[in-house]
């Protein structure tokens, strides 16, 4: 069986090649950008966690265990959201909003259309919600974890992460409703 381009990349940065390495940034980096810029906000900070984050790569790659193709790519994402993560945590400025929640408080939410929507535009909207929507809502569409996984990895109460999401989706459902408004006014 043919190896592919990510095992091969795969096996020479366990061989701990400087120019293996210099291929994984030039191939992943804007797509790892693209992930962290989702949580973090500041060029600066995304840049610090990126190279946290490729330190922990190279120190690291020893456990990985190529599985497939694409696992490399996932291996590597996951290292980047978690070091996010790590740093949204230690954030001084970071705050849970918490407040009491009941899910009846909320606007009965239809599922925008996004198609219609281009993706730099739907990434805006997602960053410009407030931290602890915006991280709660990324790891539960993106990353895919439960409530039960994210209040785990962000030392809150499960509750907790599923109010975080509701109201970051019904926050997300009003700035597309903002936003097609605005687009229709433009064209009158």
């Amino acid at each position: 069986m043919e190896e592919n381009k990510e095992q091969i990349l795969a096996n020479r940065l366990l061989k701990k090649e400087e120019a293996a390495w210099k291929e994984l940034f030039r191939a992943y980096s804007g797509h790892l950008s693209y992930v962290c810029s989702r949580y973090i906000i500041g060029k600066d900070d995304i840049h610090d966690v990126l190279q946290n984050s490729f330190i922990k790569m190279f120190r690291s790659i020893e456990s990985f265990e190529y599985r497939g193709n694409g696992s490399l790519k996932a291996w590597i994402t996951r290292i980047v959201v978690n070091e996010s993560l790590k740093y949204i945590k230690k954030n001084p400025d970071f705050k849970w909003v918490d407040e009491e929640f009941e899910f009846s408080d909320l606007p009965n939410e239809e599922e925008p259309n996004l198609e219609e929507i281009p993706q730099n535009d739907i990434m805006k909207m997602i960053r410009s919600l407030p931290e602890g929507y915006r991280t709660v809502f990324n790891l539960y569409v993106f990353e895919m974890k439960s409530h039960k996984e994210i209040a785990g990895l962000l030392g809150i109460a499960e509750n907790s992460s599923a109010s975080q999401f509701h109201r970051a989706k019904a926050m997300l459902v009003q700035k597309v409703k903002e936003y097609k408004m605005s687009k229709e006014a433009q064209y009158e």
